[in-house]
């Protein structure tokens, strides 16, 4: 059993904590939070055994977990290895960072030349809900999941099984993937369907300014497509900002598509129209 250190605890961070104690992996769980809300409710309902420094919770934590948006990753992880760096002159550090965030290639740049370089490992568990805080923590959040592992040969071969063994306890299955490639799937998967569903909850907003009884007309199909709408914009601005190139890339290709569906409803081309949706209903053999 480890001392686990968790930065930043809402969904995330919350639900990693949840289920390594409840899976005894952690024998104390140390939480960093700089929201005193966030951070009273964490203890209150058990998340972490106490709140700490960023410096203490380094200092006491065999494995450290940083949770926290990528703009405060960007800053975070590097401070934490300058920590590192101090405790280990040598260079020798018995003490493992990792991160869960979305975006990769900004982190990787960051802490390229760190001396500490080899304690961190990047990571992403494809997982999560609309809702943040550490409310929102579950159990069971990560069961079946896949979870990237980033530039793998960069960090220590020890760190690395320290962070899969992790994610073997969340119940998790690894791919590995460098950080460029991980930000450009991410943006297919996850990040533009976030800017499609904010983009369609503005629209529908902007119309029940005229038609109030429109959601009173939404079904099961409306919720689950406007449900990411909900998620925070605390944590997306700057998973959009730094992964733009990428995501600014998918809507050039979703455009082209809808345009190909304006052009087939204006002509009212049944055939062109029944061919998109078909091609189209391919992914069913991916998603199930």
């Amino acid at each position: 059993m480890k001392k686990i250190g968790i930065i930043g605890l809402g969904l995330i961070g919350g639900s990693m904590a949840i289920d390594l104690r409840r899976k005894d992996y952690a024998s104390v769980i140390l939480g960093v939070e700089n929201d005193p809300v966030n951070a009273s409710a964490a203890e209150k309902i058990g998340l972490v055994d106490r709140v700490t420094t960023l410096e203490e919770c380094v200092q006491e934590s065999d494995v450290v977990i940083v949770s926290v948006p990528v703009g405060a990753a960007l800053r975070i992880v590097p401070k934490v290895l300058d920590i590192m760096a101090v405790l280990y002159p040598d260079g020798g550090c018995d003490k493992v960072l990792m991160d869960v965030c979305s975006t990769k290639e900004s982190l990787a740049e960051a802490v390229k030349y760190h001396p500490m370089r080899k304690c961190y490992v990047a990571s992403h568990p494809m997982s999560g809900t609309e809702y943040s805080g550490p409310w929102a923590a579950l159990p069971g959040l990560f069961d079946g999941r896949a979870c990237i592992i980033c530039d793998f040969s960069e960090s220590s071969p020890k760190a690395v099984r320290t962070v899969e063994e992790i994610y073997d306890t969340l119940n998790m299955r690894v791919v590995y993937m460098n950080s460029s490639s991980h930000d450009v799937h991410t943006a297919y998967v996850s990040h533009f369907s976030h800017v499609i569903s904010f983009a369609l909850a503005l629209t529908v907003l902007e119309k029940e300014k005229d038609e109030k009884h429109i959601f009173d007309l939404a079904s099961g199909g409306f919720s689950s497509t406007v449900r990411l709408a909900k998620s925070s914009a605390d944590m997306w601005t700057p998973i959009l900002l730094q992964n733009r190139e990428n995501v600014l890339h998918v809507m050039e290709t979703y455009t082209g598509m809808l345009d190909a569906f304006r052009k087939a409803m204006e002509d009212a081309d049944e055939d062109a129209l029944r061919k998109l949706i078909q091609d189209a209903n391919r992914i069913r053999r991916i998603i199930r």
